[in-house]
């Protein structure tokens, strides 16, 4: 079977945008693929974490996974520095990675904007520890947003550069896994800018902790323009916002977005917004109200982590070992 490895950084507030862009697709890959999903804290220490919050955001991420429908026994869940063999592979696909790849790297740029001199190490190695996340593994998919085609196809280079360098058809060539229509999502507050944890108002974003009053009165306020909603989905253009809260409602309804249209269209958003706010909460007050329950039982959180560790584990360590002694590297009793 086809495997698939993906993962979240455990930084807090998941929301709206990582359901509908990443988590609620991992859900429908469990029938047809090996599935392997990881809480990646140890990309979390790119950036400066308090430790306390960190070991709750690793937890909250957990329950995400288990609420939104991730079966912990038929896929495997963990958190990334319970398994040495990612950073162990990092440092090898390191010693293969020209500095002129890394520097192509937006995601760095993005990030470190005018601090670049005083960035640290781990936010520009940042795309080579995600390469060993998923060759660790020998993925044969990783499912991909926009922002992150270009690591992956760096994933790629690295696992051709690994076989190459050593004459070996070792590693394989991960490929993007492409969900047929991919669900943007846009602030709340601004239908230019995507849904962000980082933002500073709590009122851009839905919450999947959100209970169902926080997530009807963020849609009430959620910003709109004064034309009706339109018949055609070419009518959208030029008015973010619009787009944003249909396409919003198409991907919760289970809809294309021309079906959405067609429900609404002519209709005022005040109508519309009513709608959204129900369906909504039957998707993610349930999620929310489950991740909830999940978070008042660490220990059995702890207890799904420690297994998929083992599980991962026992799938990493042979190919680490393999990649080391076609490296040339020594181990005890080699």
């Amino acid at each position: 079977m086809n495997r698939i490895f993906s993962g979240v950084q455990p930084t807090g507030n998941l929301h709206l945008g990582n359901y509908l862009g990443a988590i609620r697709n991992w859900v429908a890959l469990q029938k047809d693929f090996e599935c392997i999903f990881c809480i990646v804290d140890l990309h979390a220490l790119t950036l400066p974490q308090d430790p306390a919050e960190l070991r709750h955001s690793t937890r909250e991420v957990t329950a995400a996974y288990i609420a939104a429908g991730i079966d912990p026994e038929a896929c495997i869940i963990f958190n990334q520095s319970m398994v040495p063999a990612h950073a162990q592979l990092s440092w090898l696909l390191g010693c293969l990675t020209p500095l002129g790849w890394l520097n192509r790297m937006t995601q760095f740029k993005e990030k470190a904007g005018t601090e670049r001199e005083t960035a640290g190490l781990g936010l520009y190695a940042y795309p080579v520890l995600m390469a060993a996340d998923i060759l660790v593994y020998q993925a044969t998919h990783v499912p991909v947003g926009e922002d992150q085609k270009q690591h992956l196809e760096l994933a790629r280079d690295l696992a051709g550069a690994f076989n190459r360098r050593y004459r070996r058809d070792f590693f394989p060539l991960p490929e993007p896994q492409i969900f047929g229509a991919a669900t943007r999502v846009m602030s709340l507050r601004d239908g230019t800018r995507k849904m962000s944890k980082s933002e500073g108002s709590d009122y851009s974003r839905i919450n999947m902790t959100d209970d169902a009053d926080a997530i009807a009165l963020k849609i009430r306020r959620a910003k709109t323009d004064p034309e009706p909603l339109p018949a055609t989905i070419g009518e959208l253009a030029g008015r973010p916002e619009a787009d944003n809260l249909v396409g919003i409602y198409a991907a919760l309804a289970g809809l294309s977005r021309e079906a959405a249209l067609a429900r609404f269209a002519g209709g005022n958003f005040s109508t519309f917004k009513e709608a959204l706010s129900e369906v909504a909460v039957a998707v993610l007050g349930r999620i929310g109200g489950e991740m909830r329950r999940l978070m008042r039982d660490p220990g059995h959180l702890d207890q799904v982590l420690h297994r998929g560790a083992e599980r991962a584990q026992a799938i990493a360590s042979p190919v680490l070992r393999e990649a080391q002694a076609i490296s040339g590297l020594l181990r005890a009793g080699a």
